[in-house]
Parts: structure tokens; sequence; C-alpha cells
């Protein structure tokens, strides 16, 4: 390790300094992990106490270092109490209100470290009944000390807050936040209005606005409100240095008077307030000082939020609060800040759209009008070059795509408000005002460009944003407007943007079809355009007007298909897929009789060209189209599943038993390659999910495929179609008993090709098989629940699972426990789903048998897993196995328990905090508490992980629980 800087160190912590500065000199990576890793265990170290405090008073140990010792300290407080006498508290507690007055004046992150140990103290001292007082006492003599005081105090709520960090249960946590918080709000108030007018004659101090902000939800605004506290928060919005916790103070005030009816002293006394900051938000764009503009937006945005009740009941009163957050919209030049306000639009519209609110509605139309014309001027493009308007800016542009999405919400919301006539019409205005200019050649730029096309595209984004709120049977505006768009000039993003808006009215088209070849010509003819976006867009476009009209253009499928063929080689893949799901759904409005010619004239020369790509696909790229081009029979068999009477013959079944030799020719030559084999399956899956117990015909030839290519690539995708057949084929009221069984056995194969994996592979290796494999037991427990619990199975599944608990990623995980989930519950005399009104007895003792063998295993994987390694998504279902094996084997659970922490690693836990831990399931366990259960085992786990595993922790579970190695002999 590197020496130490500066004067000889004393030799108690000169090798925590040593490591210090080699963690922050330049050496060998070699060197600084092993400095971390020291520093990592003395933290943990019962020396660690007494070194800190001696860094700390030193006098010749640089700020980092001592920063380093208070962080230290803090750690100690909240996790390793234990390591003290309780008799040392008190001793303790002095010596950092000694430090406290020590660094009053010295470096603020040191001291807000200090404070926070303090804080963290005072919380588990139960016994330390005068925390405010004697505080004050120290440390409230002069301004120095005050705001150390300060400091405290703001942090002491934080630090109550996340209480869940340090090893208390729920009742002394709700105890001592009573004690700490409740209690002494009065106090805390008087302290800070003393401050405030101690200071009146200097400038506003961030320190008390950040210590209020943090008692907002202790102190009640109706006392504060009584206060000078509010003037002063209010005046310290003018200071840079106090701006931001000026603005989170006062939303956070709105946010306390939510239930406006049990806050309207409250908000009396703050309205005029906040509307007397209306001039401010000019100030703040002429001095084009974006945070104070995006501060006063804030408090606008927020009070109305807030408020939004009142301004429902009380428009006249409050138009003024509406109108400021409208101007915070207007002024927004560059589009910074204008997202603060979008929530309240939202949240107003859904009052004013109520018929109890149609007079608030009639008083804030004109502001709603306004908005309309503030959010298109937003939706301009930027006067860029023609070919680039961002020049070359992509996060820019990306950021203006999401945002204009944004503000079409808006539009939305204004629609839903004024109606969508008015609201049509404004933006209509607007394309007809540049068309009158543009005939009049201001707009005709050289070479065919079109000069301020940003003018005209803006327009006619707000009509494609707001073509869901536009009722189909509209008769004043939408005609002229559909005459108008086929009429615009040519240009690369207004060619785009008219395309999407016909893609976005296809249900008035429907409606209309007088407008249907006008309009489907084009965007048919968008495919020829040299612009991929247009392309792109005419693909969307025919998509949604296939879907919307499609019984307009069922005697038009031959002219479809001669579209589909000329432009199915060119178009890129994913306009392909949205032209294939266009003229599908047009196969799918055929009549039954004519159905099966249909997709017959879309679907063969798909099939045929599949087997060309096959034969010559021998390369990844071409393996991967082929892949890709499986889809296109996908997308005909989810969106092609007529109706069909029952006892007739389902005419799709008859035409994809035709194809599925082929998709099956294809599945066995390239069984090795991923993409090829989930695209077929999905392909399947998607025939089950269309067609249901009609497959049966295909059922036979479907499941031998499936097995077959399981126990050739091990691949997850043939189970979770397994998963399909089992879904679909399990109603008894359509499907025999016999066909059941078969599916049954079906699933048992799968198992023992699973089974058969796992005896040479780790599940750390094939995360995802697990996952699918697991997904598809959930089914099986669903609609095979009393034949799997009975099977001889069972077992081997349980180690499966236990050996899948040594995973680390969440879906896989989640779908490990699920699955023991779903399988305890049998273990109930009620069972957890009501298609079984009767749990045999049988397959109650079969599960509780298993629950006993497996049950010690299980709860150590899922303890050591919650403590070290699950991620945070894995904590419900982790308590609800736990939960599961405690209602069904209690008395051994606890014994489980108690073993697991038996074997934690020495000094990760002390015996008083296992013994405090054990106690209080123990008296859940007994009342049959599953809450407290559930609440115990999460803020146990948690206080464990925090205080004992690092970032570079390479322990990731329990050493010496049982053994997880799959073993099958079947």
């Amino acid at each position: 390790m590197a020496s130490p800087n500066g004067p000889a160190a004393d030799p108690q912590f000169a090798p925590v300094l040593a490591a210090l500065a080699t963690m922050q000199g330049t050496v060998e990576r070699d060197q600084k992990y092993q400095a971390t890793q020291f520093l990592e265990q003395f933290q943990k170290s019962p020396e660690a106490w007494t070194v800190a405090h001696a860094i700390l008073q030193s006098e010749n140990v640089a700020v980092e270092a001592k920063l380093f010792a208070a962080t230290t300290l803090k750690g100690k407080i909240t996790y390793d109490i234990h390591q003290l006498p309780r008799e040392s508290l008190v001793p303790l507690r002095n010596s950092l209100l000694s430090l406290l007055v020590s660094y009053r004046k010295g470096s603020r992150p040191i001291r807000t470290q200090l404070c926070v140990c303090l804080a963290g103290l005072a919380l588990q001292m139960l016994e330390w009944k005068d925390v405010i007082g004697l505080v004050v006492s120290t440390l409230g003599n002069d301004v120095e000390s005050s705001v150390c005081l300060l400091e405290f105090l703001r942090v002491l709520p934080e630090e109550v807050t996340e209480g869940r960090k340090v090893s208390l249960t729920e009742e002394e946590l709700t105890v001592r936040s009573q004690e700490l918080l409740t209690e002494n709000a009065t106090q805390v108030l008087a302290l800070l209005v003393q401050y405030a007018q101690s200071t009146a004659n200097i400038a506003p101090s961030p320190a008390l606005i950040s210590c209020l902000n943090s008692w907002l939800r202790e102190i009640p605004v109706s006392d504060i409100v009584k206060t000078p506290l509010v003037d002063v928060v209010i005046s310290a919005l003018s200071s840079e240095p106090a701006l931001d916790s000026a603005v989170e103070c006062l939303c956070n005030m709105f946010r306390e008077t939510r239930e406006v009816d049990e806050s309207q002293d409250v908000i009396q006394a703050l309205y005029p307030r906040v509307l007397s900051l209306r001039p401010k938000i000019a100030e703040a764009v002429q001095e084009e000082d974006i945070e104070k503009f995006r501060g006063y937006t804030r408090i606008f945005a927020e009070a109305g939020e807030a408020w939004v009740v009142l301004i429902s009941r009380l428009p006249v009163e409050f138009r003024g609060l509406v109108e400021a957050i409208a101007e915070c919209a207007a002024m927004d030049v560059e589009r910074d800040v204008i997202s603060l306000t979008f929530n309240f639009w939202y949240e107003l519209k859904n009052y004013l759209v109520l018929e109890k609110y149609i007079e608030a509605r009639a008083q804030l139309a004109d502001i709603f009008a306004r908005l309309v014309d503030i959010m298109v001027l937003h939706l301009h493009y930027p006067k860029g070059s023609e070919a680039d308007p961002f020049d070359g800016d992509r996060e820019a542009e990306e950021k203006f795509r999401e945002f204009r999405h944004s503000m079409g919400d808006v539009l939305k919301d204004c629609c839903e408000v004024i109606g969508s006539t008015e609201c049509l019409g404004k933006a209509f205005a607007l394309v007809q005002q540049w068309m009158q200019q543009y005939a009049a050649s201001d707009q005709k730029g050289v070479n065919g460009q079109v000069n301020n096309w940003q003018d005209l595209e803006a327009p006619l984004f707000s009509l494609r944003a707001m073509g869901r709120m536009v009722p189909a049977d509209e008769e004043l505006v939408l005609p002229q407007i559909m005459a108008s768009l086929v009429q615009l000039p040519e240009h690369e993003k207004v060619r785009f943007a008219a395309t999407l808006v016909l893609g976005r009215y296809t249900e008035w088209t429907s409606k209309h079809p007088d407008y249907l070849e006008l309009q489907l010509n084009y965007i048919t003819s968008g495919f020829k355009h040299s612009s991929k976006e247009v392309e792109r867009a005419a693909a969307m476009a025919l998509k949604f007007f296939c879907q919307d009209c499609g019984k307009l253009l069922v005697g038009h499928v031959g002219q479809l298909h001669q579209f589909y063929e000329h432009v199915a080689g060119d178009l890129p893949l994913q306009s392909l897929y949205e032209v294939t799901d266009g003229v599908a759904h047009v196969v799918a409005a055929q009549p039954l009789d004519k159905i099966y010619e249909a997709l017959r004239l879309f679907c063969e020369p798909i099939a045929k060209r599949l087997m060309d790509k096959a034969n010559s696909a021998n390369d990844e790229k071409t393996k991967c189209e082929l892949a890709d081009h499986i889809q296109l029979l996908s997308i005909f068999v989810q969106v092609v599943h007529p109706h069909v009477p029952k006892g007739m013959e389902n005419p799709m079944i008859r035409f994809w038993s035709e194809v599925f030799p082929i998709l099956a020719t294809i599945l066995e030559s390239f069984v090795d390659f991923v993409p090829i084999c989930e695209r077929v399956s999905r392909c399947f899956r998607s025939m089950l999910i269309s067609y249901r117990t009609d497959m049966l015909p295909l059922l036979p030839q479907m499941a031998t495929k499936l097995v077959a290519c399981f126990e050739k690539s091990n691949q997850g995708c043939f189970l979770w179609v397994t998963g399909a057949v089992i879904r679909e084929f399990a109603d008894e009221e359509y499907v025999d008993e016999a066909t059941r069984n078969s599916i049954y056995q079906f699933l048992e194969h799968q198992c023992l090709t699973m089974f058969r994996l796992l005896n040479k592979t780790s599940p750390t290796e094939i995360p995802d098989v697990i996952e699918d494999f697991f997904r598809l037991l959930v089914d099986g427990v669903m609609f095979h629940p009393y034949k799997l619990m009975r099977s001889s199975l069972l077992q081997p599944i349980f180690d499966a699972s236990l050996a899948s608990l040594e995973l680390q990623s969440v879906d896989p995980l989640n779908a490990v426990l699920q699955f023991l989930r779903d399988v305890l519950a049998y273990g109930r005399p009620s069972p957890p789903t009501s298609a079984y009104p009767d749990n045999p007895t049988a397959v109650q003792d079969a599960v509780k048998a298993m629950a006993l063998n497996k049950g010690e295993a299980i709860t150590q994987k899922i303890l050591s897993g919650l403590m070290y390694s699950f991620p945070r998504d894995c904590v419900p279902d982790s308590s609800g196995v736990l939960l599961a094996l405690v209602e069904l084997c209690p008395d051994p659970w606890l014994q489980w328990m108690k073993h697991t922490l038996e074997i934690l690693p020495a000094g990760s836990i002390s015996p008083a905090e296992a013994q405090k831990f054990l106690k209080t399931l123990e008296s859940a366990v007994t009342t049959r508490d599953w809450k407290k259960i559930r609440y115990t085992l999460q803020d146990f786990t948690t206080w464990y992980r925090r205080k004992n595993v690092t970032p570079r922790t390479t322990v990731m579970g329990i050493e010496g629980i049982e053994g997880s190695r799959f073993q099958f002999s079947g």
C-alpha cells in the first residue's frame, strides 16, 4: 500500500490512511482492489468504532480521511450497534455531540454525516427521550451552531423514515417515530420560526428551508401558514442558493393540501402568495434564467395539480392560476419546462369533462382553445437545414420526437374539453393559411423545395395526434381535411405526416367510403417514394386502412394480392410486416366460403418463397432472413381466425395442414438455429391460440415434432409451445378425457427430457430454458394438478427447483418461485382455483410430505437469496413461498429458520439480533399473522443485505446449506 501523506500518522489508524492513500493514488489495479477489500473489512470490525473517532479527533488528517471516518461511523451505527455494550451508547452520543460542535464551522459533508450518525443513534437508543432538547442545548447557541442544529433536524425525519435500515421491530419503529417526530413537531416549528426571525436581515437560508421541508409531514401546513416561514420561503425564490429548496418546499406544501375540503384555510393563505409570483414568469424569461423559469413553472403546475378540484368548483376565483400555467407553457420557447405542465392539463381535463363541472368547462374553454395554439406552435421542427433540421444532433431529434407525442396527449385533453371539431378546425385553419400562401408562391423554393414546410407539418402532426378523439361521424371539418390532404405539395416530411394522418382516421373512412379510393391511391403511391420514411408511413397507414376498412375491400382481394406481390420484395422488414397485417385483415373479412381461397392466394407464394430460402440458407444472414419471413405466416395465423359453427370443419385448419409439413421440414433442417426454431414455435403457438380445439387434427403431428425437437436442441421455445397446448386443450367441456391424458403424457415426456438436460447442465448455464420449463409447470399445475401432485415426477421437479434457486436473474427465478407457490397451495384443504371444487386428501398429503421433505432446503435457499443475491423484484414471490411453507409446517419452519441463522457467517448477525428476529417470527406464527411474517422477513433480509453485502462481495449465498446438484436416474 502507498504511504499516507502529511505528518506521521497515529499507529492506531496508519493502516487505514495508507489504504485510503492507495485508493486515491496512481497504483496498480490489484493494489486498489486489496485496499478496497481492507477498508470494507475494517468498516465491519469492532475496532472501527475507536479508529473512526480517533481520525475525526486528529488535527493532522486530511479532510478526505475524516469524511471516510464519518461515513464509517454512520455504517457502524446503522448496522453494528450490537457490537457495543448498551452502557456505551451514552458516551457515544456525547462523543458525537462533541464532534458536531467541533465541526460546526468545518467541512459540510463531514458535518452532514455526523448529523446522520446522531440521528441514527437517536432512532435506536430507545432510552434517550429528550433528543431535541439535548441537541438544541448543545448546538443552539450561535449562528454556526444553529446551522449545525438545522442540519440535524433536517436529517432526523429522513432517518426515521428509512428506519427499516436498522434492526428495530415494526412496533419499536412506530413508537420511536411518534417520540422523535410527532411529539416534537411543535417544538421544531418554534425553533424554525426563532431562527428565521434572528436571521431576518440576511439572505434566506437554504438550510432553514430544507429543514422545514423535511418536517412537512409532521408539522401541519395549517400551523406553518400562521408563521413568517411561508414569507421566508417565498422570498427565498429570489435567492439563487435557496431557489431549489424553496421550490421543493412550496410544492410539498401544495401536496399536503390535496384534501382541499380539509385545507381551505391553508389554501386561502397560500393562493394569493402563489398568484403574486405570476409576473416573475416573464421576468425569468427576459433574464434568460432557465432555472428560475423552471422553478416558477413547477410551482404553478404543482399548485394547479393539488388544487384541481377547487379550480373545477370555483373556476372564476382560480382562473388566474390556470392562466399562469398556460403562460408558462406559451413562453417556453426552448421547450425546456413545458412538460411540467402536462400532468396538470390531464388532471384538470378529467374533472372538466364531468357533467358536474360543465360551468367550469365553459369558463375555462378559451384557455384550452389557446392551449391548442400553444401546443401546435411547439410542435414545429426547428428551422435547420432542409436535409437535416437538427444539424446532426440525433439526441435532440429523439428528444423532440418523444416530446411531440406528449404534447399530442395534451391536444387530446383539449379535444375532450372544447370538442374535437373546434380543435380540428384550429389545426386545419393553419393548413389552409399555409396553402393560401403557397398558392401565392410565397413558399415555393428553388429546385422543387418547399419553404417553411415546418409551418405545414406541425398542424398536420396535430391532426394525427387528435385522431383518436374524433368521432367517426364528424361531418364538419374532416371532409375538408381529407379532400385537402391528397393535394398537399410534395415534400418528404409533409408527405410522411399526411400519410400518417390518413392512417389515423381510417375508422372515419370506413363510415365515409366515398373517400376510400382517393386515400388508398395516395397511401399506395407512397410505396414508390424515394424516402424510406414515407414508405414506412405508407405501410403503417395501409395496415390501419385494411384493419378498419377490410369489409369495404372484400372485393379487392385480387388487386391487393397483385400489389402485395409487387412490393413485398422491396419493403424493409417492419414495413413488410405491417402491410402483411393489413392484407391479412382483408382476408379475415371474407365470407366463410371464400376465406380458404383468399388465404391460399396470399400464403402459398409465401410458403414457396420460404422453401426456396430454406434451400439456400447456408450462413447466418440467410438463416436470419428465413426466420424473419416465417413471421409472415404467423401474422396470417394471428389475424385470420373466422368464427366457424360448431361441428363444421375449420377451413383454416385445412389450409394450415397443407403448410405444416413445410414448417416441420424447415424446423428439422435448422433445429440447431435458435431464431428459426423460435419463429416456427411462435407460429405453432399462434395456431393454438387462434384455432384452439379445432387444432386437434394437427395436434399429434405438432406434439411429436415438439418432443423430438426439444430432445435434439434443448431450446426453451418448444416448452412454451407445449404450455400453449396444455392451456388450449384444458377445457373438459370441449376436450375428451383421452385427449387430456395424451396431453399430460406429452407434458411428462418434456419433463423427462428436461431432467436429462439438468443431469449434465447447470441451471446457471440455461436460465432461459429454466424459465420456460417452470412456466410450463405452472400451466401443468393449473390444468392437471391432481395428476402432477401424485406423480413420481413431483420429487425431481422439486429437486430441479432447488437447483434453479441458484440463479440470479429475475424472470427465471420468479418462474421457479411462482411454481413453488402454486404447488404448495395444494397442501391446503381448499384448492387455489375454483375449477376444482375439492382438494383430495391424497393430494394434500403428497404436497405436505414434499414440503416437509424439501422445506428446509427451500427455506435456506430462499433466505440465502434474499440476503445475498436475489433481485428486488423476486422478493414478493420469495416471501410467498416462505409463507406457504410456514402455513403447512409452522413448527418445523421455525426450526428451519433457526438452523439457517446458525450457519450465517460469523459476525454477520449478533445472537441478540437473531433471537429478536426469531422471537418476532414465533409470535407471528402463533397468531397466524401472515402479514407480520411477510414484512418481518422482508425487513430482516433487507437489513442484513445492507449490512453485509457490498458491490464487491464475492459470497453470493450462505455457505454450508444443502447441496443442490440435480441428479435424476429415471
